[in-house]
């Protein structure tokens, strides 16, 4: 049987509503528009193939594009920027489907977002660029050194989909379970829980995570936003970069959290994330693994001054 790599990442299938922080007032959130949304830097638009593309861009020097994960948008780099931004030229995408960014009823597949990703900076008079993944976004940073190697001068992966095999029969339930409906329709109690498994320690800090969802449920493109979430489960499996991986040349540094609960997939497989970690690293020829102790999948917020520590040093050298 044929083996699919991947991580379902930010897809949680609520089990049990034990360790959820209250929701209290959380039923009572006013609809917000995905770009009603407070970033807390300034957001700016680049016209790519007819889609507005939101993305924050700070700072000056060599270029660092920061590439979200599945569900998310580019404020999930809240704690990056400011540090990383000190010395580079820091731009964080939302991608097509999320955030400020249009969505629609576009391709999603990765090698889509890989030519977006090309055609966004090239744009912005950028020929090349240190691509910065979390999650789905690693997936699509490996995609990206895979088929534009031009322009990836580096790979910094964070808890990346894409070192987890899943078999054909997985691939197959997960397609049929992550369904737009599914997305549109999780509750108040299921957003927090989701939120929380991607912590080993929730930060009180994080709670944005949960009130911007629930505000966006009422906004005019939700459903949209639902579409892309599911297309892009799929888009996941249908490209299993694992394969690929002693084909990337550039370096890389690998970030996982040790307690990542969402690495494995603990309802499909068990195990520890760092044999998955390990496995990965087996095939990069390139590449520097850090595994960060007491931290869950979110490791650029969890251990946000380790990793900008990590990639200020992995990029010095």
């Amino acid at each position: 049987m044929r083996i699919i790599r991947i991580f379902l990442t930010g897809v949680v299938f609520i089990m049990a509503l034990q360790g959820c922080s209250s929701t209290q007032g959380w039923y009572h959130l006013p609809s917000a528009e995905f770009n009603e949304i407070e970033y807390g830097f300034e957001v700016k638009t680049q016209k790519v193939r007819n889609i507005n593309i939101g993305y924050i861009d700070e700072g000056k020097g060599d270029i660092l594009l920061l590439i979200h994960g599945l569900g998310s948008n580019a404020k999930a780099w809240s704690k990056n920027i400011p540090a990383l931004s000190r010395d580079h030229r820091v731009i964080a995408v939302d991608l097509p489907g999320y955030g400020t960014s249009d969505k629609g009823h576009y391709q999603y597949t990765l090698s889509f977002y890989a030519t977006v990703l090309k055609e966004f900076l090239a744009g912005l008079g950028v020929d090349e660029a240190v691509f910065i993944g979390h999650s789905m976004g690693g997936q699509i940073a490996m995609v990206s050194a895979l088929e534009n190697p031009e322009l990836v001068q580096g790979l910094v992966l964070i808890s990346p989909a894409g070192f987890e095999a899943f078999t054909d029969g997985e691939g197959d339930w997960l397609r049929r379970a992550v369904s737009a409906k599914f997305v549109s329709e999780t509750t108040v109690r299921g957003v927090a829980i989701n939120l929380e498994s991607n912590f080993y320690d929730t930060p009180e800090d994080a709670e944005f995570m949960i009130t911007d969802r629930l505000q966006v449920r009422g906004a005019s493109d939700f459903d949209r936003y639902c579409y892309a979430v599911s297309l892009n489960v799929a888009a996941m499996l249908d490209y299993p970069v694992y394969d690929r991986l002693d084909e990337i040349s550039q370096p890389t540094l690998v970030l996982f959290g040790e307690n990542d609960n969402l690495i494995p997939n603990r309802f499909l497989h068990g195990g520890f994330t760092e044999d998955v970690a390990q496995r990965g690293m087996s095939k990069l020829n390139n590449g520097k693994l850090v595994m960060m102790s007491e931290c869950g999948h979110f490791v650029q917020f969890e251990k946000a001054e380790e990793t900008n520590q990590a990639v200020v040093d992995f990029l010095a050298n």
